[in-house]
C-alpha cells in the first residue's frame, strides 16, 4: 500500500477540508459505477478509500504521522506470522517447538534417536525433564489416558492438521453493499477467487471462504472482512442517508429544480421560492433498505451558492435590505 498522502495527492500539511475535497474528486473518478469492467479502476478505488480511512480520521492520521500505524492502518513494530499464530515469523523463535502446559508454563519438545528410531521428549520452561515424556504431556493437555501415547497423539495431530486461517479485507462501494455484487479478491499465493457480496452487507461483516487459507493436511479458511467505502456524496445516518446540495441564489429566491444523487440514480428535487440556506428536504424511501422495515429516507440539506465575481445590482439590493430601506 502506497503512502496515503501520495494516493490522495495531497501534502502532509493539507487541511482536513483539502483531504476530503481530493478524496471526493478521486472517488467520483474511479467509482465502480463509472468504470464497470475496469479492474484497475476498482483497485484504485479501494486504494483511495483505504487512504481516506486513515487521513480522514484525525486520530488515525496522527498515528500514521507518528509512525505508529502503516499505510493500511496496521500497528508497526510487531512481526506476526499467521502461519504460526505467533510473532516470530522471520527467523525468530518457532512457536511450533513449544506448547503451553496445564499451569501455563512453556513445554519444549526435544527429540532423541535410539533403537526405536526418533523419540519425543518434553521439558518445561525450567528445563526440568518430565518423567512421562511427551505422552504424559499430551495426556495432561487433552485430559485423557494414553498408555502408549496413541489416543493423545492422534488428538494432537488432528488439532495441528488444519492450516491457519487467512485474514483479508475487501472494499465495496455503498451501492454494492446495498444491492449485492460479485467481487474478485487476490490471495497471497497470487490466486484470485470470486466473493459473493450479499445484498445489505454491513461494514465489518465477515465472509468465510472454505479451504482458501494457508496450506495444511486440511487447508485453512480465508476470512474476508468487508469494508464499505465512504461515498463521495452520501453520508450514512442509521437507516437514512444525508447529502448537501448547492443551490444558485436565484433559485433559492425564485424557486427551481436541482439534481440530487441517490443510490438508484440522480433525481430532480423542486426547490420552493424563498428557500433559506440550511433547510433540509426529506426524500421518502431513498435511504438504506431495511430487512423487516420500511427503507430509510434521504435528507437533503441546502447550501446557497452566490454568483461568482462582483454583482453591483446584488450588492445594492443587499445594502438596501441591510439598511431596511
Amino acid at each position: 500500500m502506497r503512502d496515503p498522502y501520495e494516493v490522495l495527492g495531497v501534502s502532509r500539511k493539507a487541511s482536513a477540508e483539502e483531504i476530503k475535497k481530493s478524496f471526493r474528486k478521486l472517488a467520483k473518478k474511479y467509482h465502480p459505477d463509472s468504470n464497470k469492467g475496469e479492474p484497475k479502476a476498482s483497485a484504485r478505488f479501494n486504494e483511495i478509500n483505504t487512504a481516506y480511512e486513515i487521513l480522514g480520521d484525525e486520530k488515525k492520521r496522527k498515528s500514521f504521522d507518528a509512525g505508529e500505524i502503516d499505510a493500511e492502518g496496521k500497528p508497526r513494530g510487531f512481526n506476526f506470522d499467521p502461519r504460526t499464530q505467533g510473532g516470530f515469523g522471520q527467523g525468530g523463535f518457532d512457536p511450533n517447538n513449544f506448547r503451553q502446559g496445564p499451569g501455563g508454563e512453556t513445554i519444549f519438545e526435544s527429540f532423541s534417536y535410539g533403537p526405536g528410531g526418533f523419540q519425543r521428549g518434553g521439558t518445561r520452561g525450567s528445563a526440568r525433564p518430565q518423567q512421562g515424556g511427551f505422552e504424559d504431556i499430551l495426556s495432561n493437555i487433552f485430559g485423557g489416558r494414553a498408555p502408549h501415547g496413541d489416543t493423545a497423539y492422534q488428538e494432537y495431530e488432528q488439532a495441528q492438521a488444519k492450516g491457519s486461517d487467512l485474514a483479508l479485507s475487501l472494499t465495496v462501494s455503498l451501492e454494492e453493499s446495498v444491492s449485492g455484487a460479485k467481487k474478485r479478491v487476490q490471495l497471497p499465493s497470487g490466486k484470485e477467487v470470486e466473493v459473493t457480496i450479499p445484498a445489505g452487507v454491513a461494514d465489518g461483516q465477515q465472509i468465510r471462504l472454505r479451504g482458501q487459507g494457508f496450506a495444511g493436511p486440511i487447508p485453512g479458511d480465508a476470512i474476508v472482512t468487508i469494508r464499505v467505502a465512504v461515498h463521495p456524496d452520501l453520508k450514512i445516518e442509521g437507516a437514512n442517508l444525508r447529502t448537501d446540495i448547492s443551490v444558485p441564489l436565484e433559485d433559492a429566491i425564485l424557486g427551481g429544480s436541482v439534481r440530487v444523487p441517490t443510490l438508484s440514480g440522480a433525481v430532480d428535487l423542486k426547490i420552493p421560492p424563498r428557500t433559506s440556506g440550511g433547510r433540509t428536504f426529506r426524500l421518502k424511501g431513498k435511504g438504506l433498505p431495511q430487512k423487516n422495515a420500511e427503507p430509510g429516507d434521504l435528507l437533503v440539506s441546502i447550501n446557497i451558492l452566490l454568483p461568482e465575481g462582483a454583482d453591483a445590482e446584488l450588492e445594492a439590493l443587499a445594502k438596501k435590505l441591510k439598511g431596511g430601506g
